[in-house]
C-alpha cells in the first residue's frame, strides 16, 4: 500500500482553505503519495466509517483559488478516549497535517503527543488557519484568510460608509474576532472610520456596556462639533468575550457555547444590540439621529482568496513537505516575511487547559496609536463646543472612558 499524506479542517472557514489542500496535494502525489482528504475534521479522523476525498491531480488543481473549504469542516473537539489510530494504521498514514486556528492546534498538539506515545512514526503538521489572525507566529506574521476577510470587509465597510454619506445617517458595524480585534482594527483603519471598538482597548479599565455606549456617542458629538451628520462605527464581537456575564444579561443577551467553551456569537445580531443601545442612549440626552445595523459576519470567511493569501498558502503547503522531508514533527509550519519556511513545535504553547494562547493587538504599538489617533471622538479641546449638545462632555471624553491619555 502507497504511504498516505491525511488532510483534515477544523473550526470555522477562511479564504485559502483550498489553496493549502491543493498545494498540499500537489507537492505529495508528485512524489507518488496517496492523499486523503477527511470530511468533519477530527470527528471523521475517529469515527468508525469516515468520508473521504481520494485526491488526483485535477482534484486538487480544480480547488486552488476558490473560496470556503472542499473539505466538511468542524468544531468538534475530541476528549482522550475518542483517540484512536485506525484510520492511520488502515490507511498507512506517514502524516498528518490539520488546518485550523488555535482550538484546531491545540487538539493538533494533544495528537502530537499521542501518535509519539503510540511509536508508530506517524508525523503532524498544522497549517495555522484564522481570519482573526491570532496565532502567536513569528514576527507578528499573519495567519493565511485574514488579509483576504480583511479585503472582503474593507469593500462591505466603504459601501456602508458610502450609504452614510448618502443618506446622512450612521451605521454600527459588527465584525468577527473572537477575542483579538486585528479584523476590526484593520478594516476601520483602512476605511477612516470615525470609531472602532476592540477588547484590547479596555487593557486599563473594566469593560462595561455603558463604556462602549459612550465610545460610540463619542463619535456621534465629536462629528456633530465638525459639522458632519454621517458617519460608521465599527466593533468587533470579540467585546461579548471579556464582558462580564451580568453585563450581557443585562441588555437581554443569552448566550449559548460552543464545546471548546465560547460564546457562540453566530445567533444574534451584535450589530442590532449595539445599534439600539446607541439610539436609546442618543435619545435619552436629545440627541437622535438615524442609525443602522450592519453585521460583518459569514461573508467574509468563504470569499475568494486574495493574491497575498493565495501566495502564503501555497508557500505553507509547499512548507509543509519541506518539514516532512527534514524528519519534522509535531510543529505549526510558518513562512516569515523572507519567503523562509520554519516549524513552531506546537509544545512550545503548552499550556494547564491544552490552549494556544491568543494573539491581541498591542494597543501600545504605533501602528495601533496612530489608528487610534486618527478616529473621532470627543477630548478635552472640544468639551466648550460639545456644551451645545451635552452637559458633561467630559462623561464621553474617550481618554477619560478608556483611562487612556492619547
Amino acid at each position: 500500500m502507497k504511504p498516505t499524506i491525511a488532510i483534515l479542517c477544523g473550526g470555522g472557514p477562511a479564504p485559502g482553505i483550498n489553496a493549502v489542500i491543493s498545494t498540499v496535494a500537489k507537492v505529495f502525489l508528485n512524489s507518488d503519495y496517496r492523499v486523503l482528504g477527511i470530511h468533519e475534521g477530527y470527528k471523521g479522523l475517529f469515527s468508525e466509517n469516515p468520508s473521504v476525498i481520494d485526491f488526483d491531480f485535477k482534484q486538487a488543481d480544480k480547488i486552488f483559488n476558490r473560496g470556503g473549504s472542499t473539505l466538511i469542516m468542524s468544531r468538534f473537539k475530541p476528549k482522550d478516549e475518542d483517540f484512536n489510530d485506525k484510520f492511520i494504521v488502515k490507511n498507512n498514514v506517514k502524516l498528518l497535517v490539520t488546518i485550523g486556528g488555535d482550538d484546531t492546534a491545540g487538539t493538533a498538539n494533544r495528537i502530537s503527543k499521542f501518535l509519539e506515545k503510540r511509536n508508530l512514526g506517524i508525523k503532524n503538521i498544522h497549517v495555522p488557519k484564522t481570519i482573526d489572525n491570532d496565532l502567536p507566529l513569528p514576527d507578528r506574521n499573519p495567519t493565511f484568510g485574514f488579509h483576504s476577510a480583511k479585503d472582503e470587509g474593507v469593500r462591505i465597510a466603504n459601501t456602508v460608509y458610502e450609504d452614510a454619506i448618502t443618506s446622512s445617517n450612521w451605521f454600527v458595524l459588527s465584525t468577527m474576532g473572537r477575542s483579538a480585534g486585528h479584523l476590526a482594527l484593520g478594516i476601520a483603519s483602512a476605511c477612516h472610520l470615525p470609531m472602532v471598538i476592540i477588547p484590547e482597548m479596555f487593557n486599563k479599565t473594566d469593560i462595561t456596556v455603558n463604556k462602549i455606549v459612550r465610545l460610540m456617542v463619542s463619535a456621534v458629538l465629536k462629528r456633530k462639533i465638525m459639522g458632519v451628520d454621517y458617519g460608521v462605527i465599527l466593533i468587533s464581537e470579540g467585546v461579548f468575550h471579556i464582558l462580564e456575564k451580568k453585563e450581557i444579561q443585562q441588555i437581554g443577551v443569552q448566550l449559548s457555547y460552543d464545546e471548546h467553551g465560547h460564546p457562540i456569537l453566530g445567533d444574534f445580531s451584535k450589530a442590532n444590540v449595539f445599534n439600539k443601545l446607541l439610539e436609546k442612549h442618543l435619545s435619552g440626552i436629545q440627541l437622535p439621529i438615524k442609525c443602522r445595523p450592519v453585521d460583518l459576519g459569514y461573508e467574509l470567511r468563504c470569499c475568494r482568496p486574495i493574491g497575498f493569501d493565495l501566495t502564503l498558502c501555497t508557500i505553507l503547503g509547499i512548507g509543509v513537505k519541506k518539514l516532512f522531508d527534514q524528519g519534522i514533527s509535531g510543529c505549526i509550519v510558518t513562512c516569515n516575511s523572507k519567503g523562509e519556511v520554519t516549524p513552531m513545535y506546537l509544545n512550545e504553547f503548552d499550556s494547564t487547559d491544552g490552549k494556544i494562547i491568543p494573539r491581541l493587538v498591542e494597543v501600545e504599538s504605533e501602528f495601533a496609536q496612530l489608528c487610534f489617533k486618527n478616529l473621532h471622538y470627543i477630548t478635552k479641546k472640544d468639551y466648550k463646543n460639545a456644551k451645545e449638545y451635552i452637559s458633561k462632555p467630559e462623561f464621553y471624553d474617550f481618554n477619560n472612558i478608556l483611562n487612556w491619555s492619547l
